[in-house]
């Protein structure tokens, strides 16, 4: 999850004043002291925490009325938050062969693997996409983007021991006229001097990219609102990829930096897989960390990462009980795609204020990758037919596998737990369970399941 702790402090927030009996000016102003500290601690600017607060105390007192006080703070609180981090995210929107994306930024900054996520990001949507190597700078800046290039099975034009980036891009141009989509990944410096802004502007003006984006750390801080400010007057920079979002609390000082000037935030990297980057929506974001989960992006990643036919069909097998172990199998591949369990709980309205032993999401997913290993030790039979697994089998099973007679009972019991679950759900069931999850109709849950 994105900015945990900062996370943490505002669910414990709007915890706090969901479960009190009263809701008056005292606790309101609680509310907002915890949520002054969190942000601060985030590295959110002080003046920017402060002017946030005396907003929330104005809309609060000004509430309309129909809405329990409970509601209102909350839904004060919410919005409040999305404003602070830029209230409409930003889309890119490629278009045309050619629609190139140049990458700029600090040493250090992700510029390299952010190349390679952004990559994977448009070519699971279906686009041709080219990655461009132009850090002549750093000298393992090539390998790097070659090797991550053919981690997703990318296309990577770099021209190693040429000194002159320009002279890169001519080289590639006419090649890389044939891609609908062309990444461009530039040098860095420790700092914006003027050898570097000559560099990018000459490559700049070369590519005519359709869109120059600053990629920035999260942990940089408070001086975001300054590198921001510095790349967009030199490039005209048209958005911001922030990294290193994940279990980082400093994280708040670029995303707010970055509204402040408005430079807007277009994508986040979320996770250090080359699957871990995501268009960044503020409504999204903020629901997400107060608690209130995210289905538009769950629901997203889950059409990405199945197959939309064979999740009708599985749909309907589970809802039947008649689904075997190569149904299973094939939906924890899925679930794996889609990121760690953290991640995807975090969607799940309610979860994400649910109260999770230390851990316990971690050892789920290690069992998850343990089921896996012992299914890939059954034979085609027992994955299709597991009612013929005896313990003659089961003892086979676990010896091939290198786990233990226990481990293959506790996947059968969990299966077969599962079956009697969905089998169980009459269709009046299934629609209240939708109702209450968001989930609009059966597609939404076949791409869940």
């Amino acid at each position: 999850m994105v900015l945990d702790r900062l996370g943490d402090s505002l669910k414990t927030s709007i915890k706090k004043l969901l479960g009190s009996a009263l809701v008056d000016e005292k606790l309101v102003e609680e509310i907002i002291k915890d949520i002054q500290r969190a942000l601060i601690q985030a590295d959110v600017d002080v003046k920017l925490v402060y002017k946030l607060s005396n907003s929330i105390r104005k809309e609060i007192k000004g509430a309309k009325k129909g809405f329990s006080k409970k509601e209102q703070v909350v839904e004060v609180v919410y919005n409040s938050l999305v404003r602070l981090v830029g209230t409409k995210g930003v889309k890119i929107q490629p278009k045309g062969k050619g629609f190139t994306i140049l990458l700029v930024g600090l040493f250090g900054s992700g510029k390299t693997t952010t190349a390679a996520k952004l990559a994977k990001f448009y070519m699971k949507r279906g686009y041709r996409v080219a990655l461009l190597g132009l850090d002549t700078f750093r000298p393992a800046a090539m390998e790097q983007l070659e090797q991550l290039g053919m981690s997703i099975n990318a296309t990577v034009f770099v021209k190693k021991g040429e000194k002159k980036a320009d002279k890169v891009v001519k080289e590639f141009a006419k090649e890389l006229k044939k891609f609908d989509i062309v990444i461009a990944d530039s040098a860095g410096r420790d700092a914006l001097d003027k050898e570097l802004v000559k560099e990018i502007k000459g490559v700049n003006k070369m590519l005519n990219p359709q869109e120059t984006l600053l990629v920035m750390p999260a942990d940089i801080g408070q001086n975001a609102k300054a590198q921001a400010q510095a790349f967009s007057d030199a490039l005209k920079v048209s958005g911001v990829v922030v990294t290193r979002m994940d279990g980082t609390a400093k994280g708040g000082g670029a995303l707010t930096s970055c509204a402040v000037t408005r430079t807007p935030v277009k994508l986040i990297g979320v996770g250090e897989k080359v699957e871990d980057i995501e268009e960044f929506e503020p409504k999204r974001f903020i629901s997400r960390l107060l608690g209130m989960g995210d289905l538009e992006t769950l629901l997203e990643r889950a059409k990405e990462s199945f197959d939309e036919e064979k999740a009708e069909d599985l749909a309907k097998k589970m809802v039947s009980g008649k689904f075997n172990l190569i149904d299973l199998r094939e939906q924890l591949e899925g679930v794996s795609k889609m990121g760690s369990l953290s991640k995807l709980t975090s969607m799940i309205p309610g979860f994400g204020t649910a109260k999770l032993p230390k851990g316990a999401l971690e050892v789920q997913e290690e069992k998850l990758k343990m089921f896996k290993i012992v299914m890939d030790s059954m034979t085609k039979e027992e994955l299709e037919r597991p009612e013929i697994i005896n313990s003659v089998r089961i003892e086979r099973i676990a010896g091939g596998s290198g786990t233990t007679v226990k481990d293959v009972k506790e996947l059968l019991t969990q299966y077969r737990q599962m079956r009697k679950l969905m089998k169980g759900m009459s269709s009046g069931k299934m629609k209240k369970f939708m109702k209450q999850f968001g989930i609009k109709d059966m597609r939404d849950l076949e791409r869940l399941m």
